[in-house]
C-alpha cells in the first residue's frame, strides 16, 4: 500500500496542526516548499535570504495558524505569509545588484580584483525542482522562464511592493483582488503597483525568453555549446572559445565589480586571465536560473584535485553565448548538488 494512501487528508492534517502538531504542519507545507522557496528567492535575489525567509515564512505560519480561517485556501495563505515576510527583509536590506547595475564595463583585463564585499550581490538559483509551464492559467510567465538571471535582476529594479505584485499575478496567477488581501491593500493600488512594475520589465527584459531560446535549440545543442564552452577554457582554446560568443556578448563574476562587453574586452580578459593564469580546470554541466551552467574547478595541476571555483550561468542567443555571469565560490556548486572536490 503506498504512502499516499496511507497519508491523513489533508483536513484531518489541518485539525491536528491547530492543535499543536508539528509533524501534521510539515506534512502540510511539504508540497508547497519547493514553490515558496522559488518565490522568496524572485522576490530576493538570493538563495540564502530565500533559505531564511521560508524559515521564517514558516515559523510565522505555524505560530499564525490557529487564525488561518479557511476563508481563503491554505496556498494562498502561505504565500501571504512568506510575501510579508519578504517585504520585511526588502525593507532591511534593499535590492541585490549584479556587477552590470554598478558601472561602465571595463575595456581590458582587470588582474588580481579584489571582491566587492560591501555589496549585497545577486546570486544564482538551482532550479532541479522547478515544474516546466506556468503556474496556472492565468499566469503570465512560465516558472522556470520566473528565474532566468534577466529576470530576477530586473525584478531587483522594482520597490517590495511592486515585485509582490508582479510576481503574485504574472508568476503565480493570484487575482488583483486575492492579492490586495494578502497585502493589506486596495485593489487600484495593487493594478497601479503591477502596471508600473511591467513597464519597468519591458524596458529591461530582452524581447526573447531564455526558455524560448532553449526549446528553439533543444536540449542536445544546448548542451553541446556549454560543454563546448567548458572544453574551450580547460584547454586554453581562445579560438574555440571565440567562435562561440556573440559580437556583444558580456561577462561578469560576482563578486567582482568588473565587467566586460563585447567580444574584443571578453577575450582580452579570458586569455589574460582564466586561460594563462590558472593552472588547471575541470568542469561539471548542471542547470540554474532555468538556464545552461557550468561548475567550474581549479586545480593546481591536472592530476592535483580540483575545488568548485564558480558555477557560470550561460545565456544564449541563437546558437551563441551572449552572455556568461561567473558566480566565483565554491558554496554554488554545492548548492547545486554538485561536489566541492573533483579528486
Amino acid at each position: 500500500m503506498s504512502e499516499e494512501f496511507c497519508a491523513p487528508p489533508a483536513d484531518a492534517d489541518l485539525a491536528a496542526a491547530r492543535d499543536g502538531d508539528d509533524a501534521a504542519f510539515t506534512r502540510l507545507v511539504a508540497p508547497l516548499r519547493r514553490e515558496l522557496h522559488a518565490h522568496c528567492y524572485r522576490m530576493l535575489g538570493s538563495t540564502h535570504d530565500a533559505d531564511d525567509a521560508l524559515q521564517e515564512a514558516l515559523v510565522r505560519a505555524w505560530r499564525g495558524l490557529a487564525g488561518f480561517e479557511g476563508r481563503s485556501s491554505l496556498r494562498g495563505w502561505l504565500y501571504t505569509v512568506a510575501t510579508r515576510t519578504c517585504l520585511d527583509a526588502i525593507a532591511r536590506r534593499g535590492r541585490r545588484a549584479l556587477p552590470v547595475d554598478l558601472g561602465p564595463a571595463a575595456d581590458h583585463a582587470v588582474l588580481d580584483a579584489a571582491p566587492l564585499t560591501e555589496v549585497a550581490w545577486l546570486g544564482p538559483y538551482p532550479d532541479a525542482g522547478l515544474p516546466l509551464g506556468p503556474a496556472g492559467p492565468a499566469a503570465r510567465y512560465e516558472q522556470r522562464e520566473a528565474v532566468e538571471l534577466a529576470f530576477v535582476a530586473a525584478v531587483q529594479h522594482l520597490s517590495g511592493n511592486q515585485r509582490a505584485a508582479l510576481l503574485l499575478f504574472d508568476v503565480l496567477g493570484f487575482s488583483a483582488d486575492e492579492i490586495a488581501a494578502m497585502m493589506d491593500t486596495s485593489t487600484t493600488s495593487v493594478n497601479s503597483a503591477l502596471a508600473r512594475a511591467r513597464r519597468t520589465l519591458t524596458a529591461k527584459l530582452p524581447q526573447v525568453s531564455q526558455q524560448r531560446t532553449l526549446r528553439t535549440l533543444g536540449d542536445p545543442r544546448v548542451r553541446g555549446i556549454a560543454s563546448s564552452f567548458a572544453t574551450a577554457l580547460e584547454r586554453g582554446d581562445a579560438d574555440a572559445l571565440v567562435a562561440l560568443l556573440t559580437e556583444d556578448v558580456t561577462w561578469s563574476m560576482p563578486p567582482l565589480a568588473q565587467w566586460y562587453a563585447g567580444r574584443a574586452a571578453v577575450m582580452d580578459f579570458a586569455v589574460a586571465v582564466p586561460l594563462t593564469r590558472c593552472p588547471s580546470w575541470r568542469h561539471l554541466l548542471t542547470t540554474a536560473n532555468g538556464q545552461p551552467a557550468v561548475a567550474f574547478y581549479l586545480g593546481e595541476a591536472p592530476d592535483a584535485p580540483h575545488r568548485a571555483w564558480s558555477l557560470t550561468v550561460l545565456t544564449l542567443r541563437r546558437d551563441a553565448v551572449a552572455g556568461l555571469v561567473s558566480f566565483l565560490g565554491a558554496e554554488h556548486a554545492v548548492r547545486a548538488g554538485l561536489p566541492e572536490l573533483l579528486p
